[in-house]
Formats: structure tokens, C-alpha cells, sequence
């Protein structure tokens, strides 16, 4: 545990952009080999599109990183957060606590409230507007978004106290796992559904692609599945009924257009 803290602590941007391009790169080999759907789509288009918003998010959060480490190093020195305030544990243990915690308020609250708030829903759509989820639909998030979901992870940070090297264990098993969980691979049924027990799985997280309410406001997850079924949000939806995408913008020229999905937030409020 302790070359993994030491690991975690100095990660350099170099490791963390390879584990991206690595996992992007074996799942959507994976995905080919054993699809869940058979898309008729131009693929390397379609991620041209979705890697072209990774990136923007990339540089978002390397350009605010400086936030991150002052907010972890602040909250470390004065002894704030619930990590802070707990007994003394296990390394271990205390890693897991931390990445439940950080996963509770950086992803499944953040993911929940864009849900339910109009102005922040606006921004988050453009990731639900996709009709071909794979891999690299994993990080095609509005650079609004992205700007919203670095403020909670930000504020996750400070209420759970969390040390750096964690925050950078936790967002390297993120983008892995939100990776996998995208991914337009068909695992076995039993296999999944055991997963989804402790984490988010691709059948899983597919409900929340669903087209129409309710599907669209479950499965908030994004490592772990326990606050779905903690806070009653869990769903789930058979494949063959799945329908990917929104029923605000089921056009083509609307969902799979890069300068259109930049305007999207600003544009009229559509009725379904």
C-alpha cells in the first residue's frame, strides 16, 4: 500500500494521459470483438466528436489542477474533512472509505443534482444526446460541465479531507471505470449483474442512456453502485428495450455535430 501512496503522490501527467489512451484504446478492442449493440455508424467519426470534448476536459482540469492540490494540501495541514475526523485505521481501509466518499460527492451528487437543476441539466445533455454509446462516449461532457463537475470534485475533496495521492488514485480508477462502463461490450449476464453489485457495470450504466424518464434519472453511479441502491436510484431495463440518446434532440445534425453540442445550453428549451 505504501508504493501506491508513494505512486499516487507524484503521478506524472505523462502516466495519467497513457492510462487514458490505454484504457480507451483496449476497450474499444474489446467492444469490437463482442459488442452489446451493432452500430450502423461511422465510428472513427463518431469518436472524433467524443475525443474532441476528453480533450477539452483534459485541458479544463490540467489548467485547474492548481485548485485540487491547494484545496487536499489545506484541508490535509488543518485537519478538516471526514477522513481527518475518524479514528486511526487500516491503510487500506482508509483508502477505501476515501474512495466511497470522493465517489459519493465528486460523481453520484454532482451527476444527480445536473439531473434535477434546468440550468446545469442544459450543460449535462450533451453527454445523454449521444445515440451510440461506446468507450469513447465516456468523457463527452460540454466544457461547462466539465467546469461543474471539477467545482464538486473540488468541494468533495475539502469535505472528505482527502489527501492528494488519493484524489489521484481515485480519478485514475474513474476514468478507467467510467471507460469500461461505457463500453459497447456485451459481457455475460450472471458475470454483469454480480459486478453491479459493488460497481457500476456496462449493463448497468446503459439504463441510465435510456431515452425517457425514469431511466434517464437512475444509475447515477460511476465507480460504485452502492448509492444507487443506497438512495433508491437504481434501475434496471432490459437490452432489447434500450434506446440510446434524448428525446429532445433525436437528430442527427443536433447529436453528432460538434459546433451544435457546444451551443446546445444556450439554446431555446426543447419539449420532448
Amino acid at each position: 500500500m505504501n508504493e501506491i501512496i508513494a505512486y499516487f503522490s507524484t503521478i506524472p501527467s505523462s502516466h495519467r494521459s497513457l492510462i487514458l489512451v490505454s484504457g480507451i484504446t483496449i476497450f474499444w478492442l474489446i467492444e469490437n470483438a463482442f459488442p452489446l449493440f451493432q452500430f450502423s455508424y461511422k465510428k472513427w467519426n463518431h469518436a472524433g466528436i467524443n475525443l474532441f470534448f476528453t480533450l477539452t476536459t483534459i485541458v479544463i482540469n490540467f489548467v485547474l489542477a492548481f485548485i485540487l492540490l491547494k484545496t487536499a494540501n489545506w484541508a490535509t495541514q488543518n485537519h478538516f474533512g471526514i477522513l481527518q475526523w475518524l479514528p486511526e485505521m487500516n491503510i487500506g481501509l482508509y483508502a477505501i472509505v476515501g474512495l466511497l466518499l470522493l465517489d459519493l460527492i465528486g460523481a453520484y451528487l454532482v451527476h444527480w443534482i445536473e439531473h434535477k437543476v434546468p440550468v446545469l441539466w442544459r450543460f449535462h445533455l450533451i453527454h445523454h444526446t449521444d445515440t451510440w454509446i461506446d468507450t469513447t462516449s465516456a468523457n463527452r461532457h460540454h466544457p461547462g460541465e466539465s467546469i461543474i463537475r471539477f467545482a464538486f470534485t473540488t468541494l468533495g475533496v475539502l469535505v472528505v479531507g482527502s489527501p492528494m495521492w488519493l484524489v489521484f488514485l481515485y480519478q485514475t480508477l474513474s476514468i478507467v471505470f467510467t471507460q469500461f462502463n461505457h463500453a459497447n461490450m456485451s459481457l455475460p449476464k450472471k458475470l454483469d449483474t454480480l459486478l453491479s453489485y459493488i460497481v457500476v457495470s456496462p449493463d448497468m450504466h446503459k439504463v441510465h442512456h435510456h431515452y425517457v424518464l425514469p431511466y434517464t434519472d437512475s444509475n447515477y453511479g460511476n465507480i460504485f453502485s452502492v448509492w444507487d441502491r443506497l438512495f433508491g436510484t437504481f434501475m434496471t431495463l432490459s437490452k432489447k428495450d434500450i434506446v440510446y440518446g434524448i428525446d429532445t434532440h433525436p437528430k442527427p445534425e443536433e447529436h453528432n455535430s460538434i459546433s451544435n453540442l457546444l451551443r446546445v445550453p444556450f439554446q431555446p428549451k426543447r419539449k420532448p
